[in-house]
């Protein structure tokens, strides 16, 4: 109870993380409880008695082309968003723990080759970079799991790596090397604590970016397939009609930008948190 207590304290204290927090929490919900939230079905109930209707009335935002209600889509597109940003940042945050723990550790050649292969990969703009996989790989959303996934790492291993070089001089680690303790037991109890909060902020930002991603291959076409909605195929299919239903761009637009921006004052209060430095000016 002490510990939650003091937990919500320093919530409360940072203004960043508690909006981001509320923000995020909020759009969990949605996602998580979309069946009960929506009023109709996204993309069974369609009529086409209602085709391009306004927001108002029993369509709050509106309604597409096969007269399915706007609202219903963008809460279930939140579950695609959501889904896409953690499990994507999921695998780019292990790969890049993985990879940045290896060169910081081993050194020589390991190192040399991979901040190499780091290096072409933070050469590639990430959209392209995704694009190429799906174009290998074919549209769907398990697809763009691996696509997203395999494209942020370069940012965390970078990351492990410095705080893995700073972290391995100290002198608690030359202890325990001196007393003979493995490898192993070094990496996972002396140097991975210590690197695992900054990581941690790059991966809160870095879900932000994936849901970006995510919307835009969809946008794109090579994403999420209809009917399943989501906030990038919508926007998508809504430029038609940007001058005769702009709410159908509008409103997925917002969604997308409320998300990213709750994500982002996360990772904003949590790096002032975890930042020692930042701590220490508060």
């Amino acid at each position: 109870m002490d510990k939650l207590k003091s937990a919500l304290e320093v919530i409360k204290s940072n203004r960043l993380l508690l909006t981001g927090s509320i923000i995020t929490l909020l759009v969990i919900i949605v996602a998580i409880f979309a069946p009960w939230i929506a009023p109709y079905h996204p993309w069974k109930d369609a009529n086409l008695l209602h085709t391009l209707e306004p927001p108002g009335g029993k369509f709050l935002l509106g309604t597409d082309r096969q007269g399915r209600d706007l609202l219903s889509r963008i809460i279930f597109g939140a579950r695609i968003s959501l889904m896409v940003g953690l499990i994507a940042q999921s695998i780019n945050t292990l790969i890049g723990t993985i990879l940045g723990l290896t060169a910081g550790i081993v050194g020589g050649k390991v190192d040399d080759l991979i901040m190499g292969l780091t290096n072409i990969m933070l050469s590639l703009p990430p959209l392209i970079l995704a694009l190429g996989i799906m174009a290998a790989l074919g549209p769907g959303l398990i697809n763009i799991f691996i696509a997203v996934g395999f494209t942020y790492w370069t940012y965390t291993c970078r990351l492990t790596r410095g705080q893995t070089l700073t972290v391995k001089e100290k002198d608690f680690v030359e202890a325990a090397r001196s007393i003979g303790a493995s490898r192993i037991r070094i990496v996972t109890h002396h140097i991975l604590p210590h690197v695992l909060g900054p990581v941690l902020v790059v991966a809160t930002m870095g879900v932000a970016s994936a849901i970006l991603i995510e919307a835009s291959l969809s946008f794109l076409g090579v994403g999420t397939q209809p009917p399943t909605p989501s906030w990038g195929s919508i926007l998508s299919r809504g430029r038609s009609y940007i001058w005769t239903a702009p709410w159908i761009m509008i409103f997925p637009g917002l969604a997308i930008s409320f998300t990213v921006l709750g994500v982002n004052l996360l990772g904003d209060g949590l790096r002032d948190i975890l930042d020692p430095k930042l701590r220490r000016q508060r």
